[in-house]
């Protein structure tokens, strides 16, 4: 798990003092794509603009439930789209999002996973063969491996690949994606069921929840003003896609845990994206940006980032004030959420609450 931070690079203190959205913001590119005719350890960066580099981060591990889980199949569940599906085997496993893919190996089922999907970036995974990219998945390549249990949630497509899976004879299981930290329990409840392991379920769901309410305990009082505006920029630079979140992007949740104000949100914006505009940035006034990492890369690091028109105005832009988190992980709201949430809080916080 990579974070960066890219910190003020002025002494002013600002007066205002921060996936299952995955799908949805691939949906919101092929909006924009079809509109414009174009196409989820720590780092950290300092020094001036000429000079700031990152930081070498540790491989991004997943941290397995240390008891060993045992499958009492066959189990029939009903999956998200309506259908009820029996399980008879999880000995070949196929997580199609990378989020299904954290939850089955924190789960302890990591040695039946047979395939992932290129979000899938954790270390145990990453030898595994890719079947699905951004939500296009393979029939094909899925059934190649012959899975006992393929699972899926609501974003995943085309919805011709999941019926020619289903149509073999493959118990395929939808799952309900995530949007916000409420719906971490359910997403480990429900793969847990599916797979035959509810025991192991409620024991992640305990651990997971447990330490999501610790780290919460750390974020700091607003000391000297309110609190800190962050504004959700979704950036694909190669296909011109420039989206600011508002209160439905999924990160308002994650924001509002780490002690900010989900700056798209408070500004009135009740959809998930809406284009950059500056005057939409103008009203947002963000004193940070939160961005995924590859999205960053897209547009050039931070020096492309403040070119964007309304960038460079707002407090953020002014201060260079940007965090960026790997694309696998920021908004999967899953095992590893606690772990987001507190690399978040310390970046957005680097001097423990007084830097307002």
């Amino acid at each position: 798990m990579r974070f960066h931070l890219y910190p003020a690079l002025s002494v002013r203190r600002v007066a205002r003092a921060r996936t299952g959205r995955i799908g949805a913001l691939a949906a919101v590119v092929a909006l924009s794509v079809g509109l414009s005719g174009c196409g989820t350890p720590s780092g950290e960066t300092s020094g001036t603009p000429a000079t700031a580099t990152k930081t070498k981060t540790a491989t991004d591990v997943i941290e397995p439930l240390t008891t060993a889980p045992d499958p009492q199949l066959p189990v029939t569940v009903e999956s998200a789209d309506g259908t009820k599906v029996t399980v008879a085997s999880a000995d070949r496993i196929v997580p199609l999002t990378g989020s299904l893919s954290e939850i089955v190996f924190t789960l302890g089922l990591g040695e039946r996973v047979v395939a992932r999907d290129i979000t899938a970036t954790f270390e145990q995974a990453e030898e595994l063969p890719v079947v699905t990219r951004a939500h296009d998945v393979s029939a094909e390549g899925v059934l190649s491996l012959e899975p006992t249990v393929v699972l899926a949630d609501t974003t995943t497509g085309p919805a011709e690949a999941i019926g020619q899976i289903r149509d073999a004879g493959v118990p395929l299981v939808v799952v309900e994606p995530a949007g916000e930290l409420a719906d971490v329990s359910r997403r480990i409840g429900a793969v847990a069921a599916a797979l035959g392991v509810p025991a192991s379920g409620d024991e992640l769901t305990a651990r997971t929840e447990a330490r999501i309410d610790a780290v919460r305990e750390t974020v700091p009082a607003h000391r000297n003003g309110p609190a800190l505006r962050v504004a959700f920029l979704y950036l694909r630079g190669s296909a011109s896609v420039y989206l600011l979140g508002g209160a439905e992007s999924g990160a308002s949740s994650l924001l509002e845990a780490a002690g900010a104000v989900d700056a798209g949100k408070a500004s009135g914006l009740t959809k998930d994206f809406t284009a950059i505009t500056a005057e939409a940035l103008a009203k947002a006034a963000p004193d940070a940006i939160l961005v995924m990492s590859k999205g960053l890369d897209s547009v050039g690091g931070v020096d492309g980032l403040v070119k964007i028109p309304g960038i460079a105005e707002t407090p953020a832009g002014m201060d260079r004030r940007v965090v960026s988190v790997d694309d696998g992980v920021l908004l999967n709201y899953g095992p590893r959420t606690d772990r987001v949430l507190a690399e978040l809080i310390g970046r957005l916080y680097p001097e423990g609450g007084g830097q307002r």
